[in-house]
């Protein structure tokens, strides 16, 4: 090949190269004076972020078990006994925690749409279970979120569309959360005169809604979300973010679809803890239920511990207290929840282990 046949392909190649660029995740390896890459040092604070959150899981485990040990003696019931009878309810409780997790595939599908990507249904489920098995079993600093964009970016190639659908999944599922909890607190004069427990539940339902209005008005505006929609840098990515939520704004019917799977998956997952606390003898009403598990759904996700673990726990015992469950059985209840949810993200594994290969599967604009 002449030497001028191969300078005129140079920027076919890099056209390539660079089209293919906007899907990967940029690396930083910037050395530093202490000899030390930019990503070497980012491991090492992940790392250390990582073991902190550990700790603190621990901790707070620990701190409830005290509390345990001092309100009920020697008598410890955060292990109940388990027989035959609880069975029925225990395999209850994961089959509908596992009908969960194609409902919320569903409800990723509804917000895909938005943007008029229609990847297979397939392909979403694998990798949202593969971003569960992630998140949940792996001693990770990439969160399944993250593996979840990353395959679906590169069968797409529509990086910065997967990543706002995302979002805006997540944005809608918490949005379902408190209106559960208020709507139940409304219907059942009982449940608001439990204390602490009533004031904890409403205060933080009120503020999860006023932040995401926060979010979502800032994210619709065009003055601030609208300014970095077009953008060539990582910002497009939340510029995506408002042509998303701009789209479910112009579109009402998307949106309500979007919400109603949301809905849908958010009752799931309140039967399949109501299921677990029966198995453990918790004898939780259906209105209890659906309001203190979405309470505990908002104050889990606070990233101070690996998986919840810990708060989770507390804030059950926290809730069901008032009710007449024991601090031994609320920390059960969590543990037994938080367990349910590893089981069912163990199905993510050889998705994990095989489902990276890339394969595109197609646009349709």
């Amino acid at each position: 090949m002449s030497k001028s046949a191969e300078i005129r392909r140079q920027p076919d190649n890099l056209s390539r190269r660079g089209a293919n660029a906007r899907f990967q995740t940029p690396t930083l390896s910037a050395v530093k004076p202490d000899g030390r890459s930019t990503t070497s040092r980012l491991r090492s604070s992940k790392s250390l972020a990582l073991g902190i959150r550990v700790a603190a899981s621990l901790v707070m485990l620990a701190v409830l078990l005290r509390r345990v040990r001092r309100t009920s003696g020697d008598s410890i019931d955060v292990l109940p006994r388990l027989g035959l009878s609880t069975l029925p309810w225990l395999v209850g409780a994961v089959v509908v925690a596992a009908t969960a997790v194609l409902l919320a595939t569903w409800r990723w599908n509804r917000v895909l749409l938005v943007f008029d990507l229609h990847p297979p249904f397939r392909m979403l489920i694998g990798s949202y279970l593969a971003g569960m098995f992630v998140g949940n079993l792996l001693p990770s600093t990439v969160g399944g979120d993250v593996l979840r964009i990353r395959r679906t970016s590169a069968a797409t190639n529509e990086g910065s569309s997967v990543f706002a659908s995302v979002v805006i999944e997540r944005l809608t599922g918490w949005l379902v959360l408190p209106f559960l909890t208020l709507f139940t607190l409304l219907i059942n004069p009982g449940l608001r005169e439990l204390g602490r427990a009533s004031t904890v539940a409403f205060g933080i339902s009120v503020a999860t809604i006023g932040a995401l209005t926060t979010v979502l008005l800032a994210a619709g505006s065009t003055r601030f979300g609208g300014r970095l929609a077009g953008h060539d840098s990582w910002l497009r990515f939340l510029g995506a973010v408002h042509t998303g939520v701009v789209r479910l704004r112009r579109r009402p019917a998307q949106a309500l679809d979007v919400l109603a799977a949301g809905l849908g998956y958010q009752l799931t997952v309140v039967v399949s803890a109501w299921m677990a606390a029966h198995a453990i003898g918790v004898r939780m009403s259906p209105t209890a239920a659906l309001a203190f598990v979405p309470a505990v759904a908002i104050i889990q996700v606070l990233p101070l511990s690996i998986g919840g673990l810990g708060i989770r726990e507390g804030a059950f015992a926290l809730f069901l207290g008032p009710l007449g469950v024991s601090n031994g059985r609320a920390i059960a209840l969590g543990l037994l929840v938080y367990g349910i949810t590893l089981i069912v993200s163990i199905a993510g594994a050889p998705s994990f282990a095989f489902g990276g290969r890339r394969r595109h599967v197609g646009v349709t604009r």
